[in-house]
C-alpha cells in the first residue's frame, strides 16, 4: 500500500480564538480557514505543558513529560528517544522538520531524516567535559536577556522581530525542498512515489509583539485588548501580571494586542505559500493529511496576565486541525478532551503504522469518524515538576504543590475562569475523583512511587 503523504503545519503561542474558524471577526486567517472548513477541528485541544520545550518533546514522544522526562525548559528527550518522526522514518518515509523544533540535547535530529531550522543549538548542559569554572561567569546570562512582561508590552509595535526572520529562513527552506523533493529540476531525481512527512514549524506568533507595518495598521484600531479584568488571588495564577495604565498603557496594551494579531495573520499567509508550493508541483492535497496546531496559547492579557504557563484556557488550549479528504470526510467540529499528545497514535493509525506501547497516546481516529463512545474524556497538561491540570468533560482541575490551594474550574458555569470551586460541597466527590488521579500521575502526596505513564 502507498502510505498518505503527511504535512505537520505547526507555530508557536497561537491561542486558539484568534482564528476566523473559531468565530472570531476580527482576525483574518483563510488558509487556516479552508483547513477547518473541509478538516475535522478539535475545539477542546489540550497542550501537554503551556511551555515550549516540555511541550513540543511530549508531543513527538506522545508522552506527557513526567512520562517523558521532559518537564522543565531545556529538558531535552534522551538521545535516540522513539518520536513519531524516528517511527515513521523506520517505514520508510521522508521525514523533514523545516523550523522550530526546540531540541536542545545531543540528539539534534530526533528522528528526522533532513533538518532545516535556525535554532540547531545544543545547550550548555549538555556539553561533556566541559570546564565549569569557565561558565560559571556567565551563569546569569538567561537573567539579564529576558525582561518582564510588562517591557514586552510596552515595546511592541511594527517590527521584524527574530521569529519573522528566522520564519523566513523556514519558509524558503521549505519551498526548497518542495521543489526538490516532487521536481529536482536540476538532476532529474524526484522521489514523489517515497511517502514524505514534513513539517513546517513557524515561530510566530510568539513574542516580541512585531508585525508588519500593514498588518499592525490593519489591527490596531479593530483590536479589542483585554482590559478591566479580574485577577486570580491564586499565588501562582496570579503571577507576572501586566496591570493597564499602570505596568503598561492602556495604547501600549493596544499595540500589543494588534501584533499579536498581526503575527498570526503572518503565519496564515506563510502556511498559504505552502500549500501552493505543493499545488504548484502537482500534488493533490486532498490526498495528504494535514494538521495545524500550535505548542501552547497565549494569555494577551486575559487575567492580566501575558505570555503562557499557565492552565487557563488561553494558555493551556490549543488549535488543532486535521484535514484528509481522501481519507475522511470534513467540515466537522469535535468537542471531546483530546491531547497533542494522542497526534503520535492518531498518525500511526492514519498511516497504518503499529502504535508503539507505552505512549500517553489515544487515537483520534474514532473521534474523526464521529464515534465517541468508549472516549476517555480526560486531558492532561503538565507545567514544571509539581504543576498539574487535569481536565474531565467541563470541570479543570488543578494542583500546584502542598504549599498553594487547588484550582477547580467548571467551565459550564463559568467559562471564563473567574471562580474557583473547590471548596463547593457540590464538587466533593468528583474532587475525590481528581485528587486519585493526580497520585496515578505521580503528583501531590499520594503520587505514585512506580509512576510509568498515564495508563491510556
Amino acid at each position: 500500500m502507498k502510505r498518505p503523504n503527511i504535512l505537520f503545519l505547526m507555530s508557536d503561542e497561537h491561542r486558539a480564538d484568534v482564528t476566523g474558524y473559531e468565530g472570531n471577526s476580527i482576525i483574518r486567517t483563510p488558509n487556516l480557514d479552508r483547513l477547518a472548513g473541509t478538516g475535522v477541528v478539535f475545539r477542546n485541544a489540550y497542550t501537554p505543558s503551556p511551555i515550549c520545550i516540555p511541550g513540543r518533546q511530549a508531543i513527538m514522544a506522545g508522552q506527557l513529560p513526567r512520562t517523558c522526562k521532559s518537564e522543565v525548559y531545556g529538558q531535552d528527550l534522551a538521545p535516540g528517544y522513539m518520536t513519531f518522526a524516528r517511527l515513521f522514518s523506520q517505514y520508510a518515509y521522508t521525514t523533514t522538520a523545516c523550523g522550530k523544533l526546540h531540541h536542545t540535547g545531543t540528539d539534534q535530529l530526533q528522528g528526522w531524516t533532513t533538518r532545516v531550522g535556525g535554532d540547531v543549538s545544543i545547550g550548555s548542559s549538555y556539553i561533556q567535559d566541559k570546564q565549569q569554572d569557565e561558565f560559571n561567569a556567565f551563569a546569569n546570562f538567561k537573567k539579564s536577556v529576558k525582561w518582564s512582561d510588562a517591557k514586552e508590552v510596552k515595546r511592541a509595535g511594527i517590527g521584524k522581530g527574530p521569529g519573522y526572520v528566522k520564519d523566513q529562513y523556514t519558509l524558503q527552506g521549505a519551498l526548497d525542498f518542495i521543489e526538490s523533493y516532487f521536481c529536482d529540476p536540476y538532476h532529474d531525481r524526484p522521489q514523489p512515489e517515497k511517502p514524505l512527512m514534513l513539517k513546517v514549524s513557524l515561530i510566530q506568533p510568539h513574542y516580541p509583539y512585531l508585525a508588519n507595518e500593514r498588518e499592525f495598521t490593519y489591527y490596531l484600531n479593530r483590536v479589542q485588548p483585554y482590559l478591566d479584568q479580574k485577577v486570580s488571588d491564586h499565588p501562582f495564577l496570579s503571577s507576572r501580571q501586566v496591570v493597564p495604565g499602570i505596568d503598561a498603557s492602556v495604547r501600549e496594551i493596544r499595540r500589543a494586542t494588534a501584533a499579536y494579531y498581526g503575527m498570526i495573520e503572518q503565519i496564515d499567509q506563510r502556511y498559504g505559500v505552502v500549500l501552493d508550493a505543493l499545488e504548484n508541483v502537482g500534488q493533490d492535497l486532498d490526498d495528504w493529511i494535514i494538521i495545524y496546531t500550535s505548542d501552547h496559547g497565549e494569555m494577551l492579557g486575559q487575567h492580566g496576565i501575558w505570555e503562557k504557563q499557565k492552565f487557563y484556557e488561553a494558555s493551556a488550549r490549543v488549535p488543532l486541525i486535521i484535514r484528509w479528504p481522501k481519507g475522511f470526510d470534513g467540515g466537522r467540529v469535535v468537542n471531546e478532551n483530546v491531547n497533542l499528545c494522542d497526534l503520535f497514535a492518531t498518525l500511526c493509525d492514519l498511516a497504518g503504522i503499529p502504535t508503539p506501547s507505552g505512549l500517553d497516546s489515544r487515537s483520534l481516529v474514532p473521534l474523526i469518524n464521529d464515534d465517541a463512545g468508549g472516549w476517555n474524556n480526560e486531558t492532561v497538561s503538565q507545567f514544571g515538576k509539581r504543576n498539574l491540570m487535569i481536565k474531565r468533560d467541563n470541570l479543570k482541575y488543578q494542583y500546584y504543590g502542598e504549599d498553594m490551594p487547588e484550582v477547580l474550574f467548571d467551565l459550564s458555569k463559568d467559562s471564563d475562569e473567574n471562580i474557583n470551586f473547590i471548596d463547593c460541597q457540590e464538587y466533593e466527590e468528583v474532587l475525590k475523583q481528581f485528587r486519585q488521579r493526580r497520585g496515578e500521575l505521580g503528583f501531590g502526596p499520594n503520587a505514585d512511587p512506580c509512576y510509568v505513564n498515564a495508563g491510556y
